[in-house]
């Protein structure tokens, strides 16, 4: 090959790149910034409750303990309607395939939703056989009795996300999130103390506002798919919602997976939790703020993965190897090189990101300050391994693989990362920064387990 001929071969791949990473970048933002307002809702819920009662926000955060782990394998499982729809997109498919994947979508979200309502309506005699104190317990299911109704209206939505996403518009998703923000804090307001000519239902009134932001959020997405030309020509919601065997199968093999494997992390940070409480309530504090940072930080790799779940599925649809590697490689990129900026700012400013949740300057706060700045070093650490299970994971879900990344995470968190960090919290005197060094080490497995599966996948053509 002459010189000419790899330069002008060189530029047109180069040229590949940045395409694609424009694509990413264009798809990516609008789902961060729609995530954090979403995390920005259940952020309201507790600052409003905390403004009613130091009970009522421990309350609400038993009520909510309870709710999550529903929610999280709810969402997975809905959400493996982006990859599919992607795929089919890619694939050259119609609207009739499309609209099939989606009604099956449609459907397990009400399903899941009927089952999940009868366990969370016993959420008061569930709290009281784990040993919670009665008046906590009572106030709780009060909450669960306004909030639960918001699991539907909930994944209803995750899936319309879904469904926009695999079209590459994330926009209405972003506009539904940052006015369901807006209308959450005035709801939680009016509901709560009596406002604005509403009642005040208290606790009650929280929940209530939750399930009623997560309906408007819904129902701006439903709205948008009558607007926006590539869904109106759709009609993904249109009824009846038909049951197909075969689609809905593929969308439980699946979805099942991907939310177990968000609920094994979700529930290894919250055993975190829970251990965090037994070494004092100092280092439940410092924890408690030091998570939250992390959690923020965490938005940004989580849009761009899902961004690249999408961009994935479609190359993956199409049968192009060569986009589908330049798909996950510019996402992964993108994700790793903001975890090392956030990394950079944890170790470089951790008192400036701590304020906002403890008194940096009041001396009764400056043991926990200490600790929160030593968990910080840590979550530094484990960003970039966070990021990187993330975006593995979501690449891999492009690929429609879920099963194998379900089983790589129990490994990496619970039978390594938990007792480990189990280990050095309580055996060792590094006590909470022990605990967040197992989370790390659990991240890093995972993370490092997803990359030799993607390696494997790429060296087998993606098995196209």
């Amino acid at each position: 090959m002459s010189g000419a001929a790899q330069l002008q071969r060189a530029s047109a791949a180069s040229g590949r790149l940045r395409q694609e990473l424009g694509a990413t970048l264009a798809l990516g933002w609008p789902i961060v910034l729609a995530n954090v307002a979403i995390y920005a809702m259940t952020a309201t819920d507790f600052v409003m409750l905390g403004r009613l009662s130091p009970g009522a926000l421990a309350a609400g955060a038993l009520g909510f303990n309870l709710y999550q782990p529903v929610m999280v394998l709810g969402i997975g499982i809905v959400a493996a309607l982006a990859p599919i729809a992607a795929a089919k997109i890619g694939a050259g498919e119609g609207g009739e395939a499309l609209r099939r994947a989606t009604h099956q979508s449609l459907l397990s979200a009400v399903a899941f939703s009927v089952v999940a309502w009868i366990y969370l309506w016993r959420t008061e005699q569930i709290l009281l056989a784990i040993g919670e104190p009665a008046d906590l317990a009572r106030d709780a299911g009060t909450y669960m009795r306004g909030y639960q109704w918001s699991l539907l209206p909930n994944l209803l939505f995750f899936t319309a996300r879904a469904i926009f996403a695999a079209h590459e518009r994330p926009r209405p998703t972003l506009v539904a999130g940052v006015v369901a923000v807006v209308f959450n804090a005035v709801a939680n307001y009016a509901l709560i103390f009596g406002r604005l000519g509403m009642p005040a239902l208290g606790i009650f009134g929280s929940g209530l506002a939750t399930t009623l932001s997560q309906t408007l959020m819904f129902l701006i997405l439903l709205g948008a798919s009558f607007v926006e030309p590539r869904l109106r020509r759709l009609r993904p919601f249109a009824l009846p919602w038909r049951p197909a065997r075969s689609e809905f199968v593929a969308l439980w093999r699946l979805g099942l997976p991907m939310g177990a494997m968000i609920l094994a992390e979700v529930g290894v940070f919250s055993a975190a939790t829970m251990a965090m409480g037994l070494l004092g309530r100092t280092t439940l504090e410092a924890h408690t703020a030091a998570l939250q940072i992390a959690s923020i930080a965490f938005m940004v790799p989580l849009g761009l993965s899902q961004a690249a779940t999408v961009r994935v599925g479609l190359a993956y649809g199409a049968r192009d190897a060569g986009a589908i590697a330049r798909a996950g490689w510019c996402a992964f990129a993108v994700t790793i090189a903001y975890a090392a900026v956030s990394a950079t700012a944890m170790v470089a400013a951790p008192e400036l990101l701590i304020a906002p949740f403890i008194d940096v300057d009041s001396p009764a706060n400056s043991g926990a300050v200490a600790v929160a700045v030593a968990l910080l070093k840590v979550a530094a650490i484990f960003q970039v391994f966070d990021a990187s299970q993330c975006a593995l994971a979501n690449m891999l879900r492009g690929l429609h693989d879920s099963k194998w990344p379900f089983v790589m995470a129990l490994v990496g968190y619970w039978a390594i990362g938990a007792p480990v960090g189990l280990a050095l919290g309580f055996l060792t005197p590094l006590g909470g920064v022990g605990v967040w060094i197992g989370l790390a080490l659990g991240l890093a497995v995972v993370a490092a387990l997803l990359m030799s599966r993607w390696l494997g996948k790429q060296r087998r053509g993606y098995a196209i």
